[in-house]
Parts: C-alpha cells; sequence; structure tokens
C-alpha cells in the first residue's frame, strides 16, 4: 500500500493526517528553571524543550523523518528544523527562515537545539537576516509574470526528480525534517497548517499560546495547570496511523519528563 499511494494521491497536501495535543507545561518549566539558574546568556525556553523532544521522537521513530518525492518514498539520513526568526516583533520587521540539523555525536538533543537556535537568532538579529534562499526569492520576485512562470514549471520538474540545487533547498524549510511555527510567541491560537506539495517535508508542527487548563482527578476534583496545544499535520503516506500514535506517546513522555532530553540524541529511552 505504501508503494502504492504515492500513484493514487501523488500530492503531498492532499494527504494531510492532523492530529491535536494538549501537554502540560509543569515539568517544563521546573526543567527550565534549573537549566536557567546557571545559565545567563542565552535562556532556555518552552519552544527548545519542544524542539528537542521532537527530534528526539524523530530520532527514535525513524519513518517520521520520511517523504515521498518522484513516486517514491525516501528516508533521510539527518534530522533538519526549521523556524522562522524576526528581528522584531512588529509588523515590517525583516525576517529569516532558520534550518538547524542535529547530529548523532553525543551532545544531547538539548544542548544541540539551544546552542543552534542561540547562533541563528544572534545571526538575525545582528545582520539583515537573508539568506541564500531568502536572497534566490527576491531576485524571483522581480521578474515578469511569464518568465516566472516558465521557472516554477522548471523548478517542479527539478523538484521532482530530486535535482533542486543544493544551493537552493539547503535553507528551504521545506526541505527539512520538521517545520515548526511557534504561533504562540506572537498570541496567535491554531491548530493546524497546511502541508505544501514543493519540497520534501512531511511534518509540520503549530505551538499555540500558553493557557490555564484543568486537570482533573479522579473524584471530580481539578487543578489548573499551565499548559500548550500543539498541532501536528503529516503526510500520512508515510507511515500508519499506529505509528503516529506510539510516536506522539513517546513525545508524550518526553516532555512529561524533559530530563530524557540529556540523552544522547539516538540513545532509547529507559524502561
Amino acid at each position: 500500500m505504501h508503494v502504492f499511494m504515492p500513484y493514487l494521491l501523488p500530492n503531498r497536501a492532499d494527504n494531510e493526517a492532523l492530529m491535536n495535543e494538549t501537554f502540560d507545561l509543569t515539568a517544563i518549566n521546573n526543567y527550565i528553571a534549573k537549566k536557567n539558574a546557571s545559565e545567563d546568556d542565552f535562556k532556555y525556553t518552552f519552544f527548545h524543550v519542544i524542539c528537542a523532544a521532537i527530534a528526539k521522537t524523530i530520532a527514535l521513530r525513524p519513518a517520521m523523518n520520511r517523504f515521498i518525492a518522484g513516486h517514491r518514498i525516501y528516508e533521510r539520513y539527518a534530522i533538519s528544523m526549521a523556524f522562522v526568526v524576526k528581528k522584531q516583533l512588529v509588523d515590517d520587521s525583516e525576517e529569516a527562515l532558520a534550518v538547524i540539523e542535529l547530529d548523532d555525536d553525543g551532545e544531547s538533543p538539548i544542548e544541540q537545539v539551544h546552542s543552534k537556535v542561540k547562533k541563528i537568532v544572534r545571526h538575525v538579529r545582528r545582520n539583515n537576516g537573508t539568506n541564500t534562499t531568502a536572497s534566490a526569492m527576491n531576485t524571483l520576485a522581480k521578474l515578469p509574470r511569464w518568465l516566472m512562470r516558465i521557472i516554477m514549471k522548471l523548478l517542479h520538474w527539478l523538484d521532482y526528480h530530486g535535482w533542486v540545487p543544493k544551493a537552493l533547498s539547503a535553507d528551504d524549510p521545506y526541505y527539512c525534517s520538521v517545520f515548526l511555527s511557534n504561533l504562540g510567541s506572537i498570541k496567535m491560537h491554531a491548530s493546524y497548517h497546511h502541508l505544501v506539495n514543493w519540497g520534501t517535508n512531511s511534518f509540520f508542527v503549530v505551538i499555540d499560546e500558553k493557557h490555564m487548563h484543568p486537570y482533573f482527578d479522579s473524584d471530580g476534583t481539578f487543578e489548573l495547570r499551565e499548559a500548550i496545544d500543539i498541532g501536528f499535520t503529516i503526510d500520512e503516506r508515510i507511515a500508519d496511523g499506529l505509528y503516529f500514535a506510539n510516536s506522539i506517546k513517546i513525545l508524550r513522555r518526553l516532555i512529561a519528563n524533559p530530563e530524557l532530553l540529556e540523552l544522547p540524541l539516538k540513545a532509547p529511552l529507559p524502561d
């Protein structure tokens, strides 16, 4: 069936599976407080923890790192994560497409995410925030429409065959394992973002704004705790529903026990 599906339903955007989860932030908040007790240079945030937890989930569940291109199923060697960085939270502020790649070099995913995000954020805020992909888009945007259509048809043909130049795809978030949108940072509420038929991205994550959520005990009493809603949009052709569900269970465990993110990226979780 996995071989047949790309021919029956060839477009990624037509094969979206949507999952929504509410996560208790109590453990993350405590973990961040401990990490920041000795960190004055660049504070750890819940975004770093969520990114690291998703990266480790993908490392332990390799089918989540698959993509379909040219009617074939592929699996990436590396885990790459993309997000948008703005210099300032104002309408006309410049923004950059940020991509980080995690290595299986023994360093924990939380430390990798923290150091790589710090490097990118500082670069964007000190410079103009552009990269190769953004520069290419700025150049193409100046072309007449008829020429733009011809070039885009050529690019889609190259994309189908996996021949898009590395200079264009390296910084393109739609060529990453997972594309994250932290809408909570701009006080927005959303649980869904569509996939696109360009590139190889099969996994989009939308992070909502923090809120107080009731957690009930068996006797009907409840406690309000800080929580966050996260939406996951996945190309359903890369695996089956049970695989997705079991992957989310691992992500739930990592967010409830963020100390596990101190383990190396591909180290199995303890029983």
